[in-house]
């Protein structure tokens, strides 16, 4: 099994990362891979007929917050990310200009009057803050002051827009927390539920609160000396329940993003069973691991070298991913989180 990062490297026109979503949203394209023979071009309004009565789809239900705050230590601007947060009401977060920190230093927060405490300063620009409001306070302290931490790819130069702030939220957005959208979710409209309800395909959703980490590029050249960062997530005993009878009924399970699809095999035993689950998953996916949950992916296309790639190399195949991936580039596909998305077989044959 490779353990070099260039080995899921590619080539992709800048001309195919999408800078808006598809309008409407289940008009984008959606590449079928399945396990054998040839890929099929799909739009995602088609999803209804790839799947069968009794499977279960699962989506992530975070909701994006605005996350990208302008601090000042003194006179030094610290650019401040908010990742997750902590069991103790702190906020794990990335600190442009970290150096500048030490633990004990006040950050300010104009124009608003909120300020936070470091209290902790970690290598590779990682902060703890302890603000001085939380609850409502704090989500009114963040829509007056913060931005969406959109993705680096995402062009605006003048920074999201209005416009954004609608595109970059799922249907499914119910629970704040996430520094990033579930992206595959973004492409779901209420016609298109109407349509999966009609094919008697069942619905259920979980909580992963994607951080700041998602936007990190891999710093090695070895795969093995990655590590993620953590992700805090819910798995309800209802969800747990009605995800395990389905599949004990003969449904398969069908993660809507790698959001869902990581939750899952975090909260999943060696039996396949799925378990009730609240806290932290730092599961990283790579080509050798086995599924234990998911059986089908509805998913976007993702980043050259990023650990995304190699989770969705490890689902469906490393070589039959890499095929996909150059079908998608001829055919013009969009890429990236406001770009088109691809469903995904699973593969159980090895590394092929």
């Amino acid at each position: 099994m490779t353990d070099l990062v260039s080995d899921f490297d590619f080539d992709l026109p800048p001309a195919l990362i999408a800078d808006h979503p598809a309008r409407p949203r289940d008009s984008a394209r959606m590449l079928e891979v399945p396990v054998e023979g040839p890929f099929i071009d799909r739009h995602v309004r088609d999803l209804p007929g790839c799947l069968r009565a009794g499977d279960i789809l699962v989506a992530n239900d975070t909701a994006v917050i605005p996350a990208q705050l302008s601090a000042m230590r003194g006179a030094a601007r610290i650019g401040i990310t908010l990742d997750r947060i902590l069991p103790d009401g702190t906020w794990h977060a990335l600190a442009r200009n970290s150096r500048r920190l030490k633990p004990g230093d006040t950050l300010t927060f104009a124009p608003s009057h909120v300020t936070a405490k470091v209290m902790v300063c970690e290598d590779a620009g990682g902060v703890v803050l302890r603000f001085d409001v939380e609850g409502e306070a704090f989500d009114q302290f963040l829509h007056d002051t913060g931005h969406l931490a959109l993705p680096p790819y995402i062009a605006r130069p003048d920074g999201p827009t209005e416009e954004d702030r609608r595109d970059y939220s799922t249907i499914f957005a119910q629970h704040r927390g996430a520094v990033a959208a579930p992206t595959a979710g973004l492409h779901f409209t209420p016609a298109l539920l109407s349509g999966l309800e009609a094919a008697a395909v069942l619905r259920q959703t979980l909580t992963l609160h994607v951080g700041a980490g998602t936007f990190l590029p891999m710093r090695s050249e070895q795969i093995s000396e990655h590590r993620m960062h953590a992700e805090r997530g819910t798995i309800s005993p209802h969800a747990a329940q009605r995800i395990n009878a389905a599949r004990a009924a003969g449904g398969r399970i069908i993660a809507v993003g790698t959001t869902s699809l990581r939750l899952l095999e975090s909260a999943t035993d060696e039996d396949g069973v799925v378990h009730p689950f609240h806290g932290e998953t730092a599961i990283f996916i790579r080509p050798g691991y086995r599924f234990r949950a998911v059986d089908m992916l509805l998913t976007n296309f993702h980043l050259p070298r990023s650990t995304l790639f190699m989770l969705v190399s490890a689902f469906a195949g490393q070589a039959r991913m890499r095929a996909a991936y150059d079908h998608a580039i001829a055919a013009g596909y969009r890429f990236y989180s406001y770009g088109d998305a691809c469903l995904l077989h699973r593969h159980d044959g090895g590394a092929a």
